[in-house]
């Protein structure tokens, strides 16, 4: 920096002072002023070459300006904190006067409860729970279960097929083939719960992801007596004395396959958007376990089996009467209070 008298960087100093407005400010005009080669320093250093009679008359005006730069630099460092504190106290202020916020008190998720009161039913018939992978392959999704590769269900357009070859399960009966493979001892009666993909959501019945619980009971003698045994008792248990009809369907892992349909609790059976109409609603798939099923895991044609499986979402819509099931996966406080009333 050019050599100047005390004045004249005082002057300087002053002109660019007088304008600061941040602490990066302050630190650059102290740096260029008081640090090791700033204005200040420069000049005193010209003390060492004058004659020792000289050095007290030079250096004094130096060194007074020195402290009076420190202590306008401290001050402004000082102020700027006070505004910065009382600023921060405008932004954050908080009356503490006014009343508290009550905490809402939290309550299960309706598919929770669902689940949870399917899984004790089943308990109660010996059903063990077992957890299955939401990522699987396509020999346990599809080929294990007698779905052939040219069926539609393994196309793009309904199932979500990952870039490796994986693909998000489609149904938890995945877990049936993955615990027929490791050939448990007789009886075997599993359940399993948990979410599958499937690329349909169009209408306010389905969703791309939702809860599904499968089942199986595989021992000797069994009929579709049982079946529809232990589905009457699963349904009765979770809505009381309702409606049921049982129906023809087609399944590739259940010969025969039935479906299950329960009066729309929505409309009570007159029909309306979550029932399309109809008055009734398919909540579960059942049958008995297909031979080829078996024949793939090694077991003797003269075992029998049952299977069912349901959209536990569903059956949680039908049993909370929300009348779109994609409102479950929402966090609109309006349908927890439909279900729950004043839940806080």
């Amino acid at each position: 920096m050019q050599e100047l008298s005390p004045e004249e960087v005082r002057r300087a100093f002053d002109s660019e002072f007088n304008g600061l407005i941040s602490e990066v400010g302050l630190k650059a005009l102290e740096a260029r002023f008081l640090g090791k080669n700033g204005a200040v320093r420069v000049g005193m250093r010209r003390v060492g070459t004058l004659p020792q009679e000289e050095r007290a008359a030079f250096g004094q005006p130096w060194v007074r300006l020195e402290r009076e730069l420190k202590a306008l630099l401290s001050e402004r460092r000082e102020a700027m904190k006070n505004s910065e504190y009382s600023a921060s106290l405008q932004r954050e202020y908080l009356d503490l006067t006014l009343p508290g916020l009550i905490a809402s008190v939290g309550a299960s998720h309706p598919v929770t409860i669902i689940e949870n009161e399917c899984l004790a039913i089943l308990r109660s018939f010996g059903f063990a729970l077992v957890e299955g992978m939401e990522v699987e392959d396509a020999y346990h999704n599809f080929d294990a279960l007698n779905i052939p590769e040219h069926h539609p269900a393994r196309q793009l357009q309904d199932t979500f097929w990952l870039s490796n070859g994986a693909l998000l399960r489609s149904h938890t009966t995945t877990v049936q083939a993955r615990v027929l493979g490791t050939r448990p001892e007789l009886p075997i009666k599993v359940a399993s719960v948990g979410r599958v993909y499937r690329n349909e959501a169009s209408d306010a019945t389905h969703s791309s992801m939702f809860h599904q619980l499968e089942g199986f009971w595989l021992e000797e003698g069994l009929s579709l007596s049982d079946l529809k045994g232990v589905l009457r008792e699963v349904i009765s248990q979770l809505y009381g004395d309702r409606k049921i009809r049982f129906k023809p369907k087609y399944y590739p892992y259940t010969e025969p396959s039935i479906g299950i349909d329960l009066s729309c609790t929505t409309c009570d059976g007159v029909g309306c958007a979550a029932c399309h109409g109809a008055g009734w609603v398919t909540v579960m798939g059942a049958g008995m376990i297909h031979p080829n099923v078996l024949r793939e895991f090694g077991y003797d044609d003269s075992l029998t089996g049952i299977a069912f499986g349901w959209g536990t979402t569903r059956l949680a819509s039908q049993w909370a009467g929300v009348h779109r099931v994609k409102d479950l996966y929402g966090v609109q406080q309006r349908v927890l209070r439909q279900i729950y009333g004043d839940y806080r």
